[in-house]
């Protein structure tokens, strides 16, 4: 059993790629292929079956919607005689993914149009899907899943969420393919990065070269041109190749902030120059009480006797020595992070004294503020 397991090892690493280095990825994670994309599809419909929750009678929008729907179905009647909430216009949104075939089902999201309190236990009415060329896709129909709640009565409201805008799970169906901008009868294709960098373009090329055996040349920072000897006969397999080729994309050296919720994210291991830091916190604290004088033994005050007010001020001053911290040349954000946490600022604190940090010119690296 020893021998065959020693074998299992052994065939193990054997079969992993040859570049298994840490920091390498396929090429598919950072970049894709282009004219292989996602197609946005939007429709305007109606949801009906709403509990009284629709929208009212001045959308007419809505109401001039629910005629035209009856009359397909042979009842003639006019807008002015529609007085239902039962009803809400709504936009349809989904997307179409590359490649999808005639029939695949595609989750759709549904949104109120007008002034309807909740689309809950809705169901949408058959809308068509366009894309952005003006030609139908896809056709949308089903019950909505709605993750909240809108209740009222007398005056008093109880809400969840946004119960205005909810979805339909494989709500619609593919009526036609996807466009497709990939030309599979030619010669050469074009490599799209998702995050253009010069450097890391330039690794893609010589990549590709030396392990898919084609002509590779980065035109720019977000695009390399892939050129093969003749058309290939399998353009799938091609590209499957050109996908698994690793690459070691280039760290960028920046830290993200997001004051609204005091995250701190940094990234491609972001150095610091020489820097001291020194964070001090001045608390002035002004009390004021308000005492009532009043003289002993007096029972018919005159005009130079009476009753006084005397404020009475305390005044504290806190001035606690100023924490300090010194970071040596090539610290990390991590490290400065950690140093901060450890004599107790807070997540607000690290957020100012990164910004004034880069403002002195000892960040090595972006600051984006978000």
């Amino acid at each position: 059993m020893k021998y065959f397991v020693l074998i299992g090892l052994f065939l193990g690493a054997c079969l992993l790629p040859a570049h298994a280095d840490p920091g390498s990825v396929r090429l598919k994670e950072i970049a894709r292929i282009e004219g292989v994309r996602d197609n946005p599809l939007t429709g305007y419909g109606l949801v009906i079956g709403l509990a009284g929750t629709g929208d009212t009678s001045k959308n007419h929008l809505t109401v001039q919607s629910v005629a035209n729907t009856l009359s397909h179905f042979g009842v003639n009647i006019s807008p002015d005689d529609l007085n239902s909430r039962n009803v809400a216009a709504v936009l349809v949104t989904a997307t179409l993914p590359a490649f999808a075939e005639s029939g695949q089902k595609l989750d759709v999201s549904v949104s109120s149009l007008g002034d309807a309190r909740s689309l809950s236990g809705g169901v949408l009415l058959l809308t068509p899907l366009n894309g952005p060329d003006g030609k139908m896709y896809a056709l949308a129909q089903g019950a909505l899943s709605v993750g909240g709640y809108d209740i009222r009565s007398f005056g008093s409201v109880e809400q969840k969420n946004h119960p205005t805008v909810g979805r339909v799970p494989d709500g619609a169906s593919v009526e036609r393919e996807a466009p497709l901008g990939l030309n599979t009868d030619s010669r050469t294709l074009d490599v799209v990065l998702y995050q253009p960098d010069f450097t890391t373009a330039e690794r893609v090329a010589e990549s590709l070269r030396r392990n898919a055996g084609v002509s590779a040349v980065a035109e720019h920072a977000g695009k390399v041109k892939v050129t093969f000897s003749s058309p290939p006969a399998d353009m799938v397999r091609a590209i499957s190749s050109i996908e698994n080729v690793p690459v070691i994309p280039d760290a960028i050296a920046r830290v993200v902030v997001n004051e609204r919720t005091g995250t701190v994210v940094s990234g491609g291991d972001v150095r610091l120059g020489s820097v001291t830091i020194s964070q001090g916190d001045l608390r002035v604290s002004v009390q004021t009480d308000y005492l009532v004088s009043q003289p002993e033994g007096l029972i018919n005050p005159s005009r130079n006797i009476s009753t006084a007010v005397v404020p009475q001020s305390t005044i504290r001053v806190q001035d606690p020595e100023a924490r300090m911290v010194n970071m040596p040349n090539g610290a990390t954000v991590a490290d400065l992070v950690s140093a901060l946490r450890a004599i107790h600022l807070s997540t607000r604190d690290v957020i100012t004294i990164l910004q004034s940090i880069k403002a002195a010119g000892a960040l090595h690296g972006d600051l984006v503020i978000q």
